[in-house]
């Protein structure tokens, strides 16, 4: 499963970005998005996803 950045909620602040270590996200038009064929939801880096750990809005959650 991977994450996901609802954009209504999303500041586009980009502090989830560089705390991915898959660099499954990336700028979109306007908010930030996540690329699930490349999320692990940090298994293997972390207990917890990084992104919803940094994300100061809340608006990432499991797709």
């Amino acid at each position: 499963m991977a994450m996901k950045i609802d954009p209504d909620m999303c500041t586009a602040c980009g502090d989830c970005k560089p705390v991915c270590p898959t660099k499954a996200i990336s700028s979109g038009k306007i908010f930030y998005k996540i690329d699930a064929a490349t999320c692990t939801e940090c298994d293997g880096h972390n207990d917890t996803p990084l992104c919803v750990d940094v994300c100061p809005s809340g608006c990432i959650a499991p797709a």
